[in-house]
């Protein structure tokens, strides 16, 4: 076996016999790599505690023969405690990896994408606000290529002013070729600003219609192109 270091984030966890457990992270250099953490769910365990999700940590792992590696080492290189401590940050924390961890490809190595993840963390952590995770999901799925088309309606190509949105058809769409559901130009400025260098424009915006159409938009353009709900969408809402 052959020894490798990197910085990952913890993306999930699930136990593995009686003290083991293997963790799923994603790091800078070597992409999404399942690992078997040995004996941390012991009390006396060294690093245990470093290795939940969320954690952002700088790992030692030996390479294994077939799918999961074996990690040696673990520095916290940010705790995100605040993350933790809090249910409704945690609950958006978690959708940053469940997102994050249906993308990702195993060894599949993608400095951008683990970037986007510790900064939308870092976001989350010190300046919460209500479009960080809209936000962060329409950057991921733009950075793999899947991103709606904000600019010109996807049917006609017209660049009038847009009044529905269809994620089957890719984007929004004018009066004359509306299809989907209805939105307002200011969730369209929204996401424009979001994908065109507005970031920090659009995470200020706090008007709460707003917000929650940003939301239902882009959370549904996440499910249909990960062809699955994203569970921890909807747990503060108990659906």
């Amino acid at each position: 076996m052959s020894l490798y270091r990197d910085d990952g984030v913890v993306l999930r966890t699930w136990r593995l016999g009686e003290a083991d457990r293997i963790v799923v992270l994603l790091t800078a250099e070597h992409g999404k790599v399942r690992a078997v953490a040995k004996g941390v769910r012991k009390t006396r365990s060294k690093f245990g505690g470093r290795l939940e999700p969320t954690s952002h940590v700088a790992v030692q792992l030996h390479r294994g023969r077939g799918d999961l590696d074996i990690v040696t080492q673990a520095e916290t290189l940010d705790r995100f405690e605040g993350l933790r401590l809090d249910a409704e940050r945690f609950a958006d924390a978690s959708s940053l990896l469940e997102a994050v961890d249906v993308v990702a490809l195993d060894r599949d190595p993608d400095r951008d994408r683990y970037q986007m993840l510790v900064g939308g963390l870092r976001t989350l952590e010190e300046h919460p606000a209500a479009l960080v995770v809209p936000a962060f999901l329409l950057k991921l799925l733009a950075h793999e290529g899947l991103g709606p088309e904000l600019e010109v309606c996807v049917r006609c190509g017209i660049d009038g002013p847009m009044v529905a949105v269809d994620i089957g058809e890719g984007g929004v769409l004018c009066q004359g070729c509306r299809s989907g559901r209805s939105v307002s130009t200011a969730a369209i400025a929204v996401m424009r600003a979001v994908l065109g260098g507005g970031l920090s424009k659009a995470l200020a915006v706090t008007d709460p219609s707003v917000c929650a159409e940003v939301d239902a938009v882009v959370t549904s353009a996440a499910e249909y192109h990960m062809e699955r709900r994203l569970r921890s969408r909807r747990v503060l809402d108990g659906a």
